[in-house]
């Protein structure tokens, strides 16, 4: 079944985003038909200082070898705790009639990722992992390198999911949020969704024909939307299109390849993942 259906990629690590990872990809799943592969992925074990230099040889060989006893005990706790974490992320995704599988990977993040995500039509992730877990730099700090390193449209999640029947698009005219653009005009995801196209800053002739270009394409392409521009920072202003009184999600590009760019928007995207209390839907 899963080999007929877009395959989604959701990152869980046990912490409080988990929930709201499996919620965000079986709602994904449900309106575009597609498969979830929930993933937890163990860090490789941190090298370990080597503190036996002046003990007596005898002693120091059964220090290691308890200190490998142990390593050795930590890996297959881990191993279990990880195989728990995805039975629980299975369940709740299975009872939302949604069809899913799960993996278990030891590696680094980016590069297990890569490979997982190498046919997926969408990464989902929380933007924050688990306090003081082996999990937390890949799935909290590190959320930023993910999106950086990662081809394929990722999903921040907020911490708790709520239906989402509206969107903001932050654009800029430039290629990742024409990617987005053109992702959003023929995604099922976006079907029977309205939605607000924005360009922060300064309207000028050449900004409104881009402006209007892309709203074009989303009419076209069947999606009720609108168009305009506002002014102020963009991540005061991006913020003021979403939450409580705006969109239920925030579309946009993330991190451009320029040196002013990458300063410009990715400061921005930053920001919006770590501020935001919607979902985003980020672009390279």
């Amino acid at each position: 079944m899963a080999d007929t259906l877009e395959k989604i990629v959701a990152l869980v690590d046990g912490s409080e985003y988990s929930h709201s990872v499996c919620d965000h990809a079986a709602w994904v799943a449900s309106k575009i038909g597609g498969h979830v592969v929930v993933a937890h992925i163990l860090g490789r074990r941190e090298a370990k200082a080597d503190r036996s230099g002046n003990i007596g040889l005898g002693a120091r060989t059964k220090l290691m070898e308890d200190l490998a006893a142990l390593d050795e005990e930590r890996a297959k706790l881990n191993q279990v705790r990880g195989r728990a974490i995805l039975e629980d992320a299975e369940a709740r995704i299975a009872a939302a009639g949604v069809s899913v599988s799960t993996v278990l990977r030891q590696g680094d993040l980016l590069a297990e990722l890569a490979t997982l995500a190498a046919d997926a039509e969408l990464v989902v992730i929380g933007k924050r992992g688990e306090a003081a877990d082996f999990a937390k730099l890949h799935l909290g700090s590190n959320v930023e390198r993910v999106v950086r390193s990662c081809e394929k449209p990722i999903l921040v999640t907020s911490r708790a999911f709520k239906p989402v029947e509206s969107f903001a698009l932050a654009f800029d005219g430039g290629a990742s949020s024409l990617k987005a653009v053109d992702h959003v005009a023929n995604a099922k995801l976006f079907q029977g969704l309205p939605g607000q196209v924005v360009t922060v800053g300064t309207q000028t002739a050449e900004a409104k024909q881009k402006l209007d270009g892309a709203a074009a394409l989303l009419s076209g392409a069947g999606l009720e939307v609108t168009a305009s521009f506002v002014d102020g920072q963009p991540e005061t202003a991006i913020a003021g299109l979403v939450g409580d009184d705006g969109a239920d999600m925030l579309v946009m590009g993330a991190y451009g390849h320029s040196r002013v760019r990458s300063l410009i928007i990715g400061s921005t995207t930053t920001e919006m993942v770590r501020s935001a209390h919607v979902p985003l839907l980020l672009f390279r």
